[in-house]
């Protein structure tokens, strides 16, 4: 590489900022995308997330859901109260009298197969936006920069 492109490669960097805030800002625009079509099931992303993630992987204990998800204990407890109260995922005694499961109830199932749709909605509106071969592009970039940025240890990844 010639010290030409290297400046011209550090120039365009620097115009374009700060990574992390760029990240934010698509972030919180994808985010919203979905968000509107979750809303319309009465749900939130990680709600539906975590509907999606008992129903596959549960019953389970909470622990294991949280380190599935990557989420730490107080995260998961305040994401999981909305979906217990509304009847959607419950909390009950496991193996022994200290341990719970989580597992999603029928209610919780039509739920999420209801929010399933809308999300695959926003899926595919997603796509057509930005177009397949972007995001396709995208997923390989975000896949190769998870891989590159993977915490060294466990456990330090929370959302």
């Amino acid at each position: 590489m010639s010290v030409k492109s290297s400046l011209s490669i550090e120039a365009e960097l620097k115009a374009q900022g700060c990574t992390n805030l760029r990240l934010r800002q698509l972030m919180r625009r994808v985010a919203h995308h979905y968000d509107l079509e979750m809303a319309k099931v009465g749900l939130k992303t990680t709600q539906y997330s975590l509907l999606s993630h008992v129903l596959k992987l549960g019953p389970l204990r909470p622990g294991e859901l949280a380190q599935s998800m990557k989420f730490s204990a107080s995260t998961l407890t305040r994401n999981l109260k909305p979906l217990i109260d509304a009847g959607w995922v419950e909390l009950a005694a496991g193996a022994d009298a200290r341990s719970r499961t989580v597992s999603i109830t029928p209610a919780g199932r039509a739920k999420r197969e209801e929010a399933r749709l809308r999300w695959k909605v926003a899926q595919e509106s997603l796509n057509q936006r930005l177009g397949v071969e972007r995001v396709l592009a995208l997923h390989r970039l975000i896949n190769e920069s998870l891989e590159l940025l993977s915490p060294t240890e466990p456990g330090t990844d929370d959302e």
